[in-house]
């Protein structure tokens, strides 16, 4: 029984930490292409790179709106994050949250 807990506890913890650094590498991929696009101030706007559009393609972007905190924002223009996201075709949905932010509709 008690190896059994102990397994239980390993595959418990391996799953947290998986779960917890999920979207790191989405995270670290986005700051180095799309930082310069995303930043304040909120003028001017500037299409992304292509490889920034390739990083908004497949980041997972419920993980990384949940780790965006309000010192976050004070760096991440949030209206240019929606800027890049509906130029790389990967629009967030009216009404989506990510962090305090709620996107507006689509212009």
């Amino acid at each position: 029984m008690a190896k059994l807990m102990y397994l239980c506890f390993i595959i418990l913890t391996i799953a947290v930490v998986v779960s917890a650094g999920g979207c790191d590498g989405d995270r670290q991929d986005m700051i180095r292409e799309c930082g310069k696009y995303q930043k304040f101030p909120a003028e001017p706007k500037l299409a992304p790179s292509d490889a920034c559009c390739a990083v908004w393609q497949k980041a997972n972007i419920p993980c990384l709106c949940a780790g965006v905190t309000k010192e976050k924002e004070k760096i991440w223009c949030m209206e240019k994050v929606g800027y890049v996201a509906n130029f790389c075709k990967k629009p967030f949905p009216h009404g989506y949250k990510c962090g305090s932010y709620t996107f507006p509709p689509l212009a």
